[in-house]
């Protein structure tokens, strides 16, 4: 099976590579944007200008089976574009749109994309997680971008043939992970006392590992095609557990303190950041039963493994 793999320098994109390169069976090709980057033995890649409507992909899909396109532009926390929508639509919707018909016209047989969560929305009610058949309700403008993707998406499939996976993770982490996450795991390497300890909430993540595992499986399982994906691990913790958790990876004792919700929900107001406290305190909880019935797949990597090999990565090996 030869693959062509976009964003193959991200964090997500990152491990599919090294997945990739384990599998006997896969020849990896990956699309390289701007000055050469030192690839690893064995990988193919091909030279493009970016991921705009202008590209031509014909030589980066010359013989390729299975696309699993990772590039995005991203979400950011602290957006300057004028226009985000804009900016979103043009990468993640019509330059996706124009690599899936090119891939279609080139014979590829099958398109996996990384879509996001955030498709389905900000947070969930308690005890009732996203389902992958639930009505969309994306709120920020990364959202609305990867739901007229999977869109366009599909319709490219009914019209081609070309088998379309989406699959929408949630918060990815693992070795390497930046932002907010990064951001959590110093500051508790610095026991820096943390507002968290009263927080009883559910939020779903997914383990870098446990991602890719599934983005391999759904570029050979038969029963994949056409559908649409949530992954997580399959253990949802409150923010005081993952701080636990994360506390004992890195061999430090976590100091958090039992403020109240309603008072940090106060202060985000009273600081302008009710958004980012809302995400500390509220559910985010995804159902990956279809997904692993559907597939017969199971998250391989627990929790527990996954903290403490990013927390290990993070330049601290956990005390025993």
């Amino acid at each position: 099976m030869k693959v062509l793999l976009t964003g193959a320098t991200g964090f997500v994109g990152r491990g599919v590579l090294a997945r990739l390169r384990q599998e006997n069976d896969v020849q990896v090709r990956v699309a390289q944007r701007g000055r050469a980057a030192a690839w690893p033995e064995g990988v193919e890649v091909a030279q493009i200008d970016g991921l705009s409507v202008a590209q031509s992909w014909d030589e980066a899909l010359q013989g390729v089976e299975v696309v699993i396109h990772c590039a995005a532009r991203v979400h950011v926390m602290d957006e300057q574009a004028a226009d985000p929508l804009a900016e979103f639509r043009a990468v993640n919707v019509e330059a996706t749109r124009h690599l899936a018909q090119q891939a279609a016209a080139a014979g590829v047989t099958r398109f996996v994309f990384v879509s996001s969560i955030k498709v389905n929305g900000e947070e969930t009610a308690a005890g009732r997680p996203f389902t992958a058949d639930a009505t969309p309700r994306p709120q920020d403008a990364y959202g609305q971008s990867k739901l007229e993707a999977e869109q366009a998406l599909f319709a490219i499939a009914a019209q081609t043939g070309l088998e379309v996976v989406v699959v929408r993770p949630p918060l990815v982490y693992g070795p390497g992970v930046k932002a907010n996450f990064a951001s959590l795991m110093r500051a508790l390497q610095r026991r820096l006392p943390l507002p968290f300890g009263a927080i009883d909430n559910r939020r779903s993540l997914v383990a870098r590992d446990n991602l890719v595992d599934l983005l391999l499986c759904c570029a050979r399982h038969p029963a994949a095609a056409g559908q649409v994906f949530l992954v997580s691990d399959g253990e949802d913790l409150s923010t005081a557990q993952l701080c636990r958790g994360l506390s004992q990876a890195l061999g430090v004792r976590p100091r958090l303190l039992p403020v109240p919700p309603v008072l940090l929900r106060l202060l985000g107001r009273l600081t302008g950041r009710s958004q980012q406290v809302q995400r500390l305190l509220g559910s985010f909880q995804v159902d990956i039963s279809a997904t692993c019935r559907r597939l017969d797949w199971r998250p391989p990597v627990r929790v527990e493994q996954a903290l403490r090999e990013t927390a290990q990565a993070n330049g601290r090996e956990p005390k025993r």
